[in-house]
């Protein structure tokens, strides 16, 4: 399919004008309107993530909820398109890009996307079971739990149109994304009155996510040369240069939501760890539906079950699908297949982040291969609670 190419600085130019009538438009209707206590009708929920972290299977707990419209990671798009700028420049077009199919406006698309175009040429539309099911597509019912095989064999040929169609009759708009490295940029989204924005915050200790990415080498280097600001060259992260970005982000984004927050922040973050999740995966799921306004159904709680109890790690050709696993072994994993060595300066990069998030450092190869020693410490030492904030402090 022939694709029409619109040059970086055009979009940028597009998405910066459009942007300040977006805020001007705001500010007029708070200056004249009097604010009301009502919520939009939806709910949206942002996965708040990094590359490796575990996030495509948080994101597929709530993709197969039959309340739920999932997309994976859509400012994709934006990223491909405007690859040679960093990811601060891009910051703000991906929480358009983001605002917008909250609101289930998809026309945002048209300016990274060919104008005729599929489900499939949306990033990763297989991975969304609302796009799996009717009204987007006749093969599935809402409350099937769908595969990405079954997806992609049967529904991408139906017209694009079909995602905002299907958007807008589910009560939870939920998007997974890992394009965001300072939750201050989310500041607009949070007090925006037509959105019922919650942020998930998931993390992962930085050795697990360390191991994970050597898995995906290749399919990583042109995200890592915009966090590094390599004017479009791919990068391959040996040295953890963009490890210790990744690192930093989660410690501002953690510590913004924690320490003195803005009042409109309240009840409406969570972070979650992969290693709690993947220990108790129904009790920590339960607490995040709760937290998103949702409900384990008897099908998702079963599903649940068996995706997190499969036999191994998993291969690296499964990097980044969801397949049954152990998943308990593949959170453990680094601690056997990395050298201490490369465990040392990982630790040198992401001590902060190791630390504040509530995981162990590790002082001798022999404490890394100890897998009777935790090193994930109890989360109630790390877990920020609204309940005891006290602003004066």
């Amino acid at each position: 399919m022939a694709r029409i190419r619109i040059p970086s600085t055009i979009v940028i130019i597009f998405v910066t004008v459009q942007t300040g009538f977006l805020l001007f438009m705001y500010a007029r209707y708070n200056s004249f309107m009097p604010q009301s206590e009502e919520k939009p009708s939806q709910v949206h929920i942002l996965i708040l993530s990094s590359w490796r972290s575990g996030s495509s299977f948080v994101g597929q707990l709530f993709s197969q909820h039959p309340s739920v419209f999932y997309l994976m990671e859509p400012a994709w798009h934006v990223w491909v398109t405007m690859y040679q700028n960093n990811a601060k420049v891009l910051h703000m077009a991906v929480r358009d890009l983001v605002r917008s199919v909250f609101l289930c406006d998809m026309s945002v698309f048209d300016a990274y996307m060919p104008w005729k175009r599929n489900l499939s040429d949306l990033f990763q539309w297989a991975a969304s079971r609302a796009l799996c099911s009717a009204p987007a597509c006749d093969s599935f019912q809402r409350t099937d739990i769908t595969s990405e095989l079954a997806c992609k064999t049967l529904c991408g040929r139906y017209p694009f149109s079909k995602v905002e169609e299907a958007c807008k009759t589910y009560s939870h708009v939920v998007i997974k994304e890992v394009r965001f490295f300072d939750l201050k940029v989310l500041y607009p989204l949070l007090t925006d009155p037509s959105l019922n924005l919650k942020i998930i915050h998931l993390v992962r200790d930085p050795r697990a996510v360390v191991k994970s990415r050597e898995q995906s080498v290749k399919a990583l280097a042109r995200d890592n040369g915009i966090v590094l600001s390599t004017n479009g060259t791919k990068v391959e992260d040996s040295k953890y240069k963009v490890m210790q970005e990744v690192c930093r982000s989660h410690i501002q984004i953690y510590e913004t939501a924690t320490l003195k927050p803005p009042n409109f922040l309240k009840d409406r973050y969570l972070m979650v760890r992969f290693e709690d999740l993947v220990r108790d995966p129904l009790s920590e799921i339960s607490e995040m539906y709760k937290f998103a306004d949702l409900s384990l159904t008897p099908k998702l709680k079963s599903w649940i079950y068996n995706i997190t109890h499969g036999q191994g790690p998993g291969k690296k050709k499964e990097a980044f699908k969801i397949t049954s696993r152990d998943a308990v072994s593949v959170s453990q994993a680094w601690r056997n297949v990395l050298s201490f060595q490369k465990v040392k300066k990982i630790q040198e990069v992401c001590k902060g982040a190791i630390n504040i998030l509530g995981y162990q450092l590790v002082d001798s190869e022999k404490e890394q291969r100890d897998l009777t020693l935790d090193l994930v410490l109890p989360r109630r030492q790390n877990q920020f609670s609204w309940s005891s904030f006290n602003p004066k402090h």
